[in-house]
């Protein structure tokens, strides 16, 4: 018999062993990328040439990813300057060549991937096994000697460099690369209120929202109802006419139009071409960063060419601040503009921004090769995964804002190297920065995948690392699994630690010079007491990485009250954004809001859901009303002597529903027994699937007709049905179960996960009769529910005061508010949305959602799929036969299978290896691929696999 794994393990296998998709170490990167796309990288390798501070964020940021392998490739030994931006570098490194030094510690980052090293030339033979080649700090010579094979072999270029405050990045990905997601968003979707019988059909959507379509945007059909040729057809390619219409296909042959309808957005492949560098070097195509520097990009292709003629003759960057350097500088670059195409040639070059191209060439700095690096290594991933629209093809950056307003500030006499590790640094700004750096007092917020970066930069800079610096950084969370995969200071072994110790450490082996202090404590006012006036009054600033809104703006309020400085910057997904603010000079994090997300209407959220996003925000909102803000009301009516008199003075029915809420709580519905949870989880399900539902068909019957004599039930409005409680209905007994746990946790109750106990213990249960009642008012627009009365009967509010228990009779008694947690699987939180949630769906006929879609959850460690191994003829089935049986059983297609680290098949096998064992008994491949004989005393093998559905979409068990 075989199940599915429940052997422990830290998620991390041995280096280059074939492997299965670790959904706890890259969940938060599959949430992003999804199966198919991880897929690809995991069947790609990576070279990265040049192992100086850029090439080694790069190759951080791909490793971390999850590529099949990663080559380093340097020639170069390390230097001085190196250690200012390659942070895996030592002091005692220095002379050594810098992959050989560098691969040990990149291999820590993530065992699934790797990492090799190559000291020797980058010839044909060698470059021919790469998916992708990265090439960093390369002559341009050697730059198009290399690009014009990767691009006459199928081989994908990026090619990234940085010269102190300035960046370039290439991408070539070859004259056919089939683009799968142009921009990793959901498909939109619209309700469709009309359909023309024309060539074209015009297609007009509701105009509660935009369609938020574009031209070329495919689109299919599902729901119409008269017209149902457009139900299920191909994707058709459409053409955006208005906010609310768009045109499609010839109909006119159609049926007619009657109503109904849900029109999605369908992501289709498509083809995009590259040029090679030698082309796009002579007619290039640039991505703007800031457009308020719109003709930069042109001008610094011009002076990047420069910089590399002037490498090539004098064998060295220009010295740092050196006016012969710069002249000279400026010189190559009037004879490359004089040699340009008419495309590319510049009317008049911008002397000024070459010459400080030339100042600044020699420098190297950690903060603009992390920028460049993660853009780098994002285009990497796009290369291997089809995903998101790549860099068209050249992208140029710079910081000069950086450098001080008074000219006279840097001459060269103050940005001469001193063999030290700040030399890069000291190139651009001088030593005089460099000191003040590190008198620097910070205070860091966050240890997370931003607090990783900022600590790494901040040791690199020697931000505290000088007399009387100082760095504190608090964080109060513990590592865990999934967080290795973005928070780079961290290891598998470190997982239970406190984050902030353990980016502390990490950050000191970098530069043993820093001075950081970690504390595990949250900021909030309960903590004022530590970080108290003079505290805040000794920082020189403070930089926030943090996940949170609220402790977002507490910290800017702290950081306005002390006038200090604040770094404020966050990641959702492939967006990020950064603010700084500084006093006197900016706004602070609080001054602007963002715009409100588009937010459900609350009637359509009440009582009439027509997609199932509209059911789960309605669970979630389930959710708290339950099981945490009656209990928080009670704990403050219990602790709180103000607590009513604060609730009376609510407007509108805000009074009336808490005291209710309050009421219910301590009164009407306080369980003593897990069988009194069960029986009001029981109730409630009633009440919302059945009663209410047959309350609003009572109001709003079927046929009912509106005053311009449509159906009321149309267009948005899915007529819905009550539902009868079956408790042989997994999903019924999935709401009762989870309701019931979550209603007992709330009030200190023991819960349980018998579900046949539960399912007896429903037949005792009596549900009165429910009859709709007449007067009953629901509203059918947020218009309506705005303008409606809100008066509440004083004599019910003082009667319900009246009715409360006294607090001194409660003494001892509180509540334990629930807040949602999405990543454990075995809290019923997810249960409890997905229950609901799908119930709600089934009520107005929408399509369910499994678990697998409700925030990237799968199975919980108790699912398993169990296989009788030995078959009726008494043999053991083959690794085909057990193929097979998940295709005819479950309808799945199996894409790898491996048993503890081993692989056992693969959907990229080789076809010779794939023949041998497909009709070998299972027992024999684990034992071959194990090395070990397998004992008669065991009875199963656990398996781990990753398989399709027929809709694709890929599952894991």
């Amino acid at each position: 018999m075989f199940k599915v794994p429940s052997e422990p393990n830290d998620g991390m296998q041995k280096q280059g062993s074939e492997t299965d998709i670790d959904e706890g170490l890259y969940s938060r990167q599959l949430y992003v990328l999804g199966h198919e796309a991880m897929k690809h990288l995991q069947t790609s390798s990576v070279l990265v040439s040049g192992l100086r501070g850029l090439g080694v964020e790069i190759a951080k940021n791909i490793i971390l990813g999850g590529v099949k392998a990663v080559t380093l490739h340097d020639q170069g030994t390390a230097q001085w300057a190196d250690l200012s931006s390659q942070f895996y570098l030592r002091e005692e490194d220095i002379g050594k060549n810098r992959a050989e030094v560098s691969q040990p510690r990149l291999a820590e980052l993530n065992s699934y991937v790797p990492v090799t090293t190559y000291t020797g030339a980058l010839v044909e033979d060698f470059l021919s096994g790469f998916q992708v080649v990265v090439l960093t700090n390369t002559p341009l010579e050697h730059q198009l000697q290399v690009g014009e094979f990767c691009h006459s072999h199928g081989i994908k270029l990026v090619v990234a460099d940085t010269r102190g405050l300035f960046g370039q990045l290439f991408c070539d990905f070859g004259e056919e690369m089939i683009l799968t997601d142009s921009n990793g968003e959901q498909p939109l979707s619209a309700m469709v209120s009309m359909v023309t019988k024309d060539s074209p059909g015009v297609v007009t959507c509701l105009d509660e929202a935009r369609h938020g379509f574009e031209s070329g945007d495919f689109v299919s059909f599902t729901e119409v109802q008269g017209m149902n040729e457009l139900n299920g057809t191909c994707p058709i390619e459409i053409k955006v006419l208005g906010p609310y219409t768009f045109s499609i296909c010839d109909t006119s042959s159609f049926s007619e139009y009657i109503r109904g309808g849900i029109v999605s957005q369908v992501k289709v492949p498509k083809k995009i071409s590259f040029k090679s560098l030698l082309a796009s070097l002579a007619e290039p195509d640039f991505v703007i960063t800031d457009f308020a520097k719109y003709s930069r990009a042109g001008q610094l292709h011009i002076g990047f060419q420069a910089l590399h003629h002037f490498c090539a003759q004098h064998g060295r960057s220009p010295r740092p601040h050196n006016e012969e350097d710069a002249a000279e500088l400026m010189a190559f670059a009037q004879r490359v503009n004089a040699q340009a195409l008419p495309a590319l040639q510049q009317d008049s070059l911008d002397e000024d921004l070459i010459r400080k191209l030339s100042y600044v060439a020699a420098g190297d700095l950690a903060p603009i090769n992390a920028f460049i690096g993660g853009l780098a290594a994002q285009e990497v991933l796009k290369a291997c995964s089809g995903k998101f629209m790549p860099i068209m093809q050249w992208l140029y950056f710079d910081a000069l804002e950086c450098l001080p307003e008074d000219k006279e500030a840097l001459t060269e006499d103050k940005c001469l190297p001193c063999q030290n590790r700040y030399d890069g640094q000291v190139a651009v700004f001088g030593s005089a920065l460099q000191e003040k750096l590190g008198r620097q007092k910070y205070f860091l917020v966050g240890a997370g995948a931003i607090g990783c970066e900022l600590l790494k930069n901040f040791a690199m800079i020697g931000l505290g690392c000088g007399e009387d610096g100082a760095i504190t950084v608090t964080d109060m969370d513990t590592i865990e699994k999934s967080n290795l995969n973005r928070q780079f200071l961290f290891r598998p072994w470190d997982v239970t630690k406190l984050k902030s110790d353990t980016a502390a450490a990490a950050v000191h082996q970098i530069n043993p010079y820093i001075q950081v202090l970690s504390h595990p404590n949250r900021v909030e006012p309960d903590t004022e007491h530590i970080y108290d006036d003079s505290f805040f009054q000794n920082l020189d600033g403070i930089a926030n990485a943090l996940d949170n809104v609220d402790t977002r703006l507490y910290m800017d309020r702290r950081c306005v009250y002390y006038r200090k400085p604040l770094l404020e910057s966050g990641t959702l997904g492939t967006k990020g954004n950064v603010q700084v603010v500084i006093p006197f000079l900016t706004e602070s994090y609080s001054s602007s809001q963002d715009p409100p997300e588009k937010s459900i209407p609350i009637c359509t959220l009440k009582n009439f859901p027509n997609a199932i996003e509209h059911t789960l925000q309605w669970a979630r909102d389930e959710f708290e009303g339950l099981f945490k803000q009656p209990a928080e009301n009670v704990n403050q009516y219990l602790t709180d002597s103000k607590f009513v008199e604060r609730a009376l003075c609510l407007a509108g029915t805000q009074p009336l529903e808490m005291l209710e809420a309050v009421q219910r709580s301590l009164l009407l519905q306080r369980p003593e027994t897990w069988a009194d949870c069960v029986t009001w989880a029981y109730h409630h399900w009633h009440t919302q699937y059945s009663n209410n539902i047959r309350q609003l068909l009572h109001n709003f019957p079927p046929d009912q007709l509106t005053s311009s004599g449509a159906l009321f039930w149309s267009g948005p409005k899915r007529c819905p049905h009550p539902l009868i409680f079956d408790v042989n209905n997994p999903l019924h007994l999935d709401y009762v179960m989870a309701a019931a746990n979550l209603f007992a946790q709330t009030y200190g109750l023991m819960g349980s996960q018998d579900r046949a106990a539960v399912a007896v213990l429903l037949q005792s249960v009596h549900i009165p009769e429910f009859i709709p009642k007449s007067g009953v008012k629901i509203h059918v627009s947020d218009q309506e529910l705005q303008n409606a009365s809100a008066s509440v009967d004083d004599s019910r509010l003082q009667e319900l005061r009246a009715m409360l228990p006294s607090p001194e009779k409660l003494r001892g008694f509180k509540m334990y508010p629930i807040n949602f947690e999405k990543d454990d699987n075995t809290n019923f939180h997810m249960d409890f949305i997905v229950a609901a949630s799908n119930l709600r769906a089934e009520n107005s006929n929408i399509p369910p959602a499994d678990r697998h879609k409700y925030y990237n959850q799968e199975w919980t460690l108790w699912d398993r799929f169990e296989v009788r191994g030995l078959q009726p003829n008494g043999e053991e089935m083959t690794l085909r036969q057990f193929l097979d049986y998940f295709k005819k059983e479950h309808k799945l297609e199996i894409t790898m299978l491996s048993q503890g680290i081993s692989m056992l098949y693969s959907f990229f096998m080789p076809a010779t290896k794939l023949r041998e064992r497909l009709d070998q008994p299972m027992t024999e491949i684990v034992s071959h691929m194990s090395k070990r004989k397998l004992g008669h005393h065991l009875r199963a093998l656990i398996l781990e696999l990753c398989c399709n559905d027929e809709s694709g979409a890929l599952t894991d068990a």
